[in-house]
């Protein structure tokens, strides 16, 4: 028999833990006759609610259920890697516990895992129901890192995974503290069939992402899989170089043909005005960087683990 391990991350989901439960459990019997037993992790990602103790609830009533609940806030990131870590399946995969990863996929993930692939991966070919603003940056967050990363990030991924436990091990192996799961999974390797969907929008509750979230952890995306800012700065900064070079020459070279004195300080304002705002713009580009460093030097734990059941 294999052990598949259901890694669920949650975040004052309360209203979700039962019901997506019972959407799992609806898939029973496929995986009975595929001789699969199953081990559900509910991650508590440091909820405010009381979704710990409907997972609790959800012990009493089946064995296999498990609940890890953090000391605070980690993160859907380290809830992930928690999850990993302490799944002991042969088969391990990774699910949002409001449904918009939607478990009647799982066997026809399980069957192309069967044709000899390493992991199934899912992306949405869709973006339903979301705000246009907030698909418009989606995308355009997936193209920009397809040209400045080398990393496969496909566009509409999601989280939703399965993989053999040598994947998992892989993944496991990489402990950096700045996490960007996406770009993990492609950075290991391995063969991936992906499966596309039409987006499924939340059974309950509210999203917990929000724009300025995002947007932070796409920033976390660019700086874990990609160094071509570091060297946009550097070119900035040679460009810039060559410019006041050229600006000097043609300033002495007017001076002394023409003896036009240097006028005009409102051109010079807004030239000071440029080159400073590009200097601080470079200067948080490596700022980010320097941040990403700070932190991983540290090397202070992914998660805290406050219960384990």
């Amino acid at each position: 028999m294999s052990l598949l391990s259901v890694i669920v991350p949650c975040y004052n989901e309360e209203e979700s833990v039962a019901l997506f439960y019972q959407e799992l459990m609806k898939e029973q019997s496929f995986l009975r006759e595929k001789g699969i037993e199953l081990e559900l992790l509910y991650i508590d990602d440091g909820s405010r609610d009381a979704t710990a103790d409907e997972v609790k609830k959800l012990i009493g009533q089946d064995g296999r259920v498990r609940l890890i609940s953090f000391s605070r806030n980690f993160g859907k990131e380290a809830a992930m890697f928690a999850g990993m870590e302490k799944s002991r399946g042969d088969l391990v995969v990774i699910m949002d516990v409001d449904l918009q990863d939607p478990p009647s996929l799982l066997p026809q993930m399980i069957l192309h895992l069967e044709e000899g692939y390493d992991s199934v991966a899912t992306r949405r070919v869709s973006r339903r129901g979301e705000p246009p603003v907030r698909s418009f940056f989606a995308r355009l967050f997936y193209r920009l890192m397809k040209k400045i990363s080398k990393t496969e990030i496909m566009d509409g991924a999601r989280d939703y995974r399965l993989m053999t436990r040598q994947m998992v091990d892989a993944i496991l192996s990489m402990r950096e503290y700045n996490r960007f799961s996406k770009g993990i999974f492609g950075w290991v390797g391995f063969r991936t069939k992906w499966l596309e969907y039409e987006n499924v929008e939340r059974a309950r509750g509210e999203t917990k992402w929000s724009f300025w979230k995002l947007f932070l952890y796409s920033l976390d995306g660019i700086t874990a899989f990609s160094t071509l800012p570091l060297m946009f700065a550097s070119l900035m900064g040679v460009l810039f170089c060559v410019l006041a070079f050229v600006l000097i020459l043609f300033t002495v070279v007017r001076k002394l043909i023409f003896g036009d004195p240097v006028s005009g300080w409102p051109s010079l304002v807004c030239i000071i005005s440029l080159v400073s705002g590009v200097q601080l713009f470079c200067l948080g580009i490596l700022g980010q960087y320097l941040a990403k460093a700070y932190l991983e030097v540290k090397r202070r734990p992914l998660y805290l683990i406050r219960e384990e059941l």
